[in-house]
């Protein structure tokens, strides 16, 4: 009879456990740095709208947010996401802040990003193209970022409103400046001559998502049905358990995705780009293709 010992094992001493964790780590970095910040997730909703006219029943919006150009978003992705864009065919797109990024390198390695970022962008197919800033844009420069914009044909609105029209119905459109480095104003993006009108409802641009909560408490800001913001990334780097490892001011409550306050509604777009380290976990950047629906 022929005894069969188990083969030995290694003990796991203090330089193996180092050495795989050590991996480990190597191996979450290239993921989060190079598979998943790369990783465009297409996300679809039907949103319900009171009052809507139904010439703009079945209306596309995509939404594209904290592009964060050239820091850490390099120019063949911002390329995709904007082929991407294309694809869906939108009747309108929305871009909530952030095109570029303040940081030490900004005003020399990337003082032209503000340009560079609206040229590519150049290549939207869809004509309806309205921005908002975001509180990077502000500390960049207003006038940088607000010219390369309007180079690029895109319209910037800046406690402005606007109609957005199709078979001789509306909805309005309004933007708003950035809370965290600006002077948010609802009472001048959405004057009293166009609120509480039943079939003209109203929809607002405002980069950060936290400021719904002094929306809700402003008699202009509760005339909105549906307001559009980024700001948070989702968190950029979520861990198991923890969640988001930080998140902005102005950013804490409302990280991502739908929230609804009576009749306003509310979403967060992930962003496309990342500021701080060039990293994504468990929060792949974001375009949202929004569908409205007369409700």
């Amino acid at each position: 009879m022929t005894l069969v010992t188990a083969p030995k094992t290694r003990p796991i001493t203090r330089r193996r456990f180092l050495a795989t964790g050590a991996c480990v780590a190597a191996g979450a970095l290239v993921y989060s740095g190079e598979i998943e910040r790369h990783w465009i997730e297409i996300t679809h909703r039907e949103v319900s709208l009171s009052g809507l006219p139904a010439a703009f029943d079945g209306f596309r919006i995509a939404q594209l947010s904290d592009i964060h150009f050239d820091e850490f978003t390099e120019p063949f992705f911002l390329r995709d996401a904007v082929t991407r864009i294309n694809a869906m065919k939108p009747d309108a797109v929305m871009l909530t802040g952030d095109f570029v990024t303040e940081s030490p390198f900004a005003k020399n390695i990337f003082k032209d990003a503000a340009a560079q970022c609206a040229e590519i962008l150049t290549g939207l197919e869809c004509k309806e193209r309205y921005a908002v800033l975001g509180n990077h844009d502000i500390q960049v420069g207003r006038g940088v970022v607000g010219d390369a914009l309007g180079n690029a044909s895109i319209k910037l609105l800046v406690n402005e409103y606007l109609p957005v029209e199709r078979g001789g119905s509306r909805f309005w459109l309004a933007g708003l400046d950035d809370p965290v480095n600006g002077e948010p104003k609802p009472e001048r993006a959405i004057p009293a001559a166009i609120r509480s009108r039943a079939s003209e409802p109203i929809v607002v641009m405002c980069h950060a998502p936290d400021f719904v909560d002094n929306m809700m408490r402003d008699p202009a800001g509760q005339t909105a049905a549906l307001m559009l913001s980024g700001h948070t990334h989702g968190g950029q780097i979520r861990l198991p358990l923890i969640g988001p490892l930080v998140l902005p001011t102005w950013g804490k409550k409302y990280v991502e995705g739908w929230f609804r306050f009576g009749q306003l509604q509310l979403h967060v777009n992930r962003g496309l780009g990342t500021v701080g380290v060039p990293l994504r976990l468990d929060c792949p950047p974001e375009i949202s293709l929004l569908t409205l629906r007369a409700a």
